[in-house]
């Protein structure tokens, strides 16, 4: 019997071994987790500064550390790695897509102790679509992370592109779903240097004090730049927050059925890196397709929703010199380019 209630607990308290050992590994120069915020997301609340202001729940000194568009098969362990490194939590806002096509990843970034949240199904601009079709991406995103999850993720969500139609804020609030912009933009997307990332990160930080930092887990350049740019924010003085929230995200019955089973072969069959992301890996681009093409709903057995025009492409960018890939971090990141 002993034994029996002995194992229990170990399973109980399973989702804190990871976040626990970590802090044993971290050293004098990690930022840590100075304290968790619990958000109570009834009625659909909204956060970041740079479209929402009035609501800041953060203390001078205080970033959020978010991450966009994952997950991503290489370059999001390497981010997991960095952020147990340091002892510091994160909050990943994940395209239901990619979360169906890597269910391991989207498990292992809760395992770890981070929250798990939503960026829609497929990237799509919400303001291009009807509110019908705009509703559908948010739920048919909410129904994969769960499905890949095996568990309810937060009800936390970013509108891919910062676009926010009223029509679609109005169903997030409905749905007792919080809605976060961002404070502090790292631009990794323009970019393959790390110190560019860590330069746009620190620059603005210390312009407003604090705030809701926006990466890409599928983007080299903060794979490059967390170790760094986190060692130089606490030497700053700025500590991280971890958001959680009070009620777990609910799905609806119909997109649950619509999603299908995670599958690796969704993202092998039609899934492209958003575009908002440049400058993504070489290997991703020569494999996606577009995103409103019909073969990726068809792997995902998904009922197409009402068309719409496609998402305005960023404007050019200059693209700076491939890094030197001398390191390990390199190797790992900058291979199949």
């Amino acid at each position: 019997m002993r034994t029996r209630m002995f194992a229990a607990m170990l399973g109980a308290l399973a989702w804190s071994l990871v976040p626990l050992e970590a802090a044993a590994q971290c050293g004098q120069g990690a930022i840590g987790t100075s304290r968790q915020i619990e958000i109570d997301t009834t009625g659909g609340p909204r956060f970041g500064q740079v479209q929402y202001p009035g609501n800041d729940i953060l203390r001078p000194g205080e970033v959020v550390l978010t991450f966009d568009d994952g997950p991503h098969k290489q370059l999001t362990p390497t981010i997991l790695s960095i952020l147990d490194q340091h002892c510091a939590k994160a909050t990943f806002f994940m395209v239901g897509q990619r979360a169906m096509g890597y269910s391991d990843l989207v498990r292992e970034v809760a395992r770890r102790g981070h929250t798990v949240a939503t960026h829609t199904w497929s990237h799509k601009n919400l303001k291009a679509l009807s509110a019908d079709a705009a509703a559908a991406e948010i739920e048919l995103g909410i129904s994969a992370i769960q499905k890949s999850l095996g568990a309810p993720a937060a009800p936390f969500f970013r509108f891919p592109y910062l676009s926010d139609p009223a029509h679609a804020q109005a169903h997030l609030r409905s749905r007792n779903t919080a809605m976060f912009s961002i404070d502090v933009d790292s631009h990794d997307f323009r970019t393959r240097s790390p110190t560019v990332v860590m330069r746009n990160v620190m620059k603005q930080l210390n312009a407003k004090g604090r705030g809701i930092i926006l990466f890409h887990d599928i983007q080299p350049s903060t794979a490059g730049a967390l170790g760094a740019l986190l060692t130089d924010m606490k030497a700053a003085g700025y500590s991280v927050v971890h958001l959680v929230p009070r009620r777990p995200q609910v799905t609806l019955a119909d997109f649950d059925r619509r999603v299908g089973t995670p599958s690796r072969g969704v993202v092998a069959a039609g899934l492209a890196v958003p575009q908002r992301s440049i400058v993504a890996p070489a290997w991703e681009q020569r494999v996606a397709v577009s995103q409103t093409g019909p073969s990726a709903i068809q792997a995902n057995r998904i009922a197409p929703v009402p068309s719409a025009a496609a998402a305005p492409a960023p404007p050019p960018v200059e693209r700076p010199a491939r890094v030197n890939q001398g390191d390990d971090w390199r190797s790992n990141v900058f291979r199949g380019w």
